[in-house]
C-alpha cells in the first residue's frame, strides 16, 4: 500500500485536523514529535494508527517478518533488587529459587542439538554473591559447546552489578566480557525512564541515566543492543514517550539500538497491585504508535511469550516486524507472572507457520539482523 492510498484511506475518515497534519508527516517521513505522540495517544483511533504502522514497516521491510533460533539462559532468579512488579525474582535458598553452576548450564545447552540454534539469550537476577569469573567463564563456556552462536547476554542492570560487587568500571566490565565472548546486549532492564515512578516501581535498580549511558558505552565498544520499556503499570502516556524520546535522542547519536521490545506488565505473582492489565486494543495502539515515534530503531519486536503466539501474529499487521525467537521452552520470566505461554516454546517449522498465516514472509535472522533464509 502506498503513500497515495494511505492518503485516500484516511481521507475518507473522519480525523481532526491535529492527526491529519501527523498523517501527514508520517507519509512525508518527518520525525513525529513527543506533542504529536501524545495527540495519538490520547485521540487517535486503533485503525488510524495501525494503517499508519503497518504503511511504515512495510516501506521499510516489505512483507518480510523476521526471527531467529534462540534459546534463553538464566543462570539465577536470585536477585538483589526485588522490584515491585517483578515475579521472577526470590530471595537466596527460599522456595522457587534457583542458582545454576556452569555444570547445569552445560548440560542444559548439549541437550539443544546445534543446528538448531543461532543465538544464546543470557539473563538472570543480580546474584548477590557472584563474581564476574562466574560470568566470563559462563561465556566462554558457550561459545566452547556452540561456537557458532551470537551470545546476547546481561542487562545494564546486570553490567552495573556486576561493576559495583568486583569493584570495577562499566568500561572495565564491558571489555571483560567482549572478550569472554560477549557478541550484543539485550535490552532489559529499562522498565520506565521517568525518575519519579521509577523510584516508586524499582527503587535500588539502575538509575534511568546510567542505563542509557551504559548502553552508550557498549554502542562505543561495538557491542549493538535492543531496548526496552514496561508498558501497563502506573505510567501516563507522557511517561511512556518520554521514555521512547530518550531512546531516539541516544540512537541519533550512536545508532546502535537493533530492536525496540515493548514489554507487558503482568499482574500475577508481584506486590505492585494493579488490579487489571491493558486490554489487546491498547497493545496493538501502543505497537502502533511506537512504531511511528521510534523512526530510528529499525525493528519493532514483538515478545510473543509475553502476549501469546495468536495474539502476537496479529501485532503484525500493526508495526511489528519480528516475532523474536523458538525459545525452546528456556524462559520462566513471564511464565512466573500469568503469562498464557507457560511453556513457550516454537520449532522453526511452527514458527514459519505462523508467519505465514498472517501473509508474511518468515525471514530467519541472526542476532544482528543480517538475513540467513526467507521461506
Amino acid at each position: 500500500m502506498n503513500s497515495l492510498e494511505i492518503q485516500d484511506i484516511l481521507g475518507k475518515t473522519a480525523i481532526d485536523s491535529d492527526l491529519q497534519n501527523i498523517a501527514e508527516k508520517v507519509l512525508h517521513d518527518e520525525r513525529i514529535s513527543c506533542d504529536d505522540a501524545l495527540t495519538l495517544y490520547e485521540k487517535a483511533d486503533l485503525n488510524f494508527v495501525g494503517i499508519l504502522a503497518n504503511y511504515v514497516k512495510t516501506k521499510k521491510f516489505g512483507n518480510a517478518v523476521f526471527f531467529n533460533k534462540n534459546i534463553h539462559v538464566e543462570p539465577s532468579n536470585v536477585c538483589v533488587h526485588k522490584c515491585k512488579f517483578c515475579s521472577y525474582y526470590r530471595e537466596q535458598n527460599a522456595s522457587g529459587s534457583w542458582e545454576y553452576s556452569l555444570e547445569e548450564i552445560e548440560f542444559q545447552l548439549r541437550k539443544v542439538p546445534h543446528d538448531a540454534l543461532t543465538e544464546v539469550h543470557i539473563v538472570g537476577g543480580c546474584h548477590p554473591t557472584r563474581k564476574i569469573d562466574y560470568y566470563c567463564d559462563l561465556l566462554r563456556l558457550v561459545k566452547r559447546i556452540l561456537p557458532h552462536v551470537y551470545v546476547k547476554a546481561f542487562t545494564a542492570v546486570e553490567i552495573e552489578y556486576m561493576a559495583k560487587l568486583n569493584g570495577l568500571s562499566i568500561l572495565d566490565v564491558l571489555t571483560k566480557l567482549k572478550e569472554s565472548g560477549l557478541d550484543a546486549m539485550p535490552g532489559g532492564g529499562a522498565e520506565i525512564f521517568d525518575e519519579d515512578l521509577r523510584a516508586q516501581i524499582c527503587p535500588s535498580k539502575t538509575k534511568s541515566a546510567d542505563w542509557l549511558a551504559i548502553h552508550k558505552q557498549a554502542h562505543s565498544l561495538g557491542i549493538e543492543t535492543n531496548a526496552t520499556i514496561l508498558y501497563g503499570h502506573k505510567e501516563s502516556f507522557a511517561q511512556r514517550i518520554d521514555h521512547m524520546n530518550r531512546l531516539r535522542v541516544l540512537q541519533d547519536e550512536t545508532h546502535g539500538f537493533n530492536a525496540f521490545i515493548p514489554l507487558k506488565y503482568k499482574k500475577e505473582n508481584n506486590v505492585l497491585g494493579i488490579e487489571r492489565e491493558l486490554p489487546w486494543t491498547e497493545d496493538l495502539r501502543n505497537f502502533s504508535i511506537t512504531r511511528l515515534f521510534l523512526d530510528n530503531i529499525p525493528h519493532l519486536k514483538v515478545y510473543w511469550p509475553m502476549l501469546g503466539k495468536d495474539f502476537s501474529q496479529i501485532t503484525l499487521d500493526y508495526g511489528v516486524d519480528d516475532f523474536d525467537g523458538t525459545i525452546n521452552d528456556s524462559t520462566k520470566i513471564y511464565s512466573m507472572a500469568g503469562s498464557v505461554e507457560t511453556r513457550p516454546c516454537l520449532t522453526q517449522a511452527e514458527m514459519i507457520t505462523l508467519i505465514k498465516e498472517s501473509n508474511k514472509v518468515p525471514t530467519e535472522r541472526d542476532t544482528v539482523y543480517n538475513i540467513i533464509k526467507t521461506y
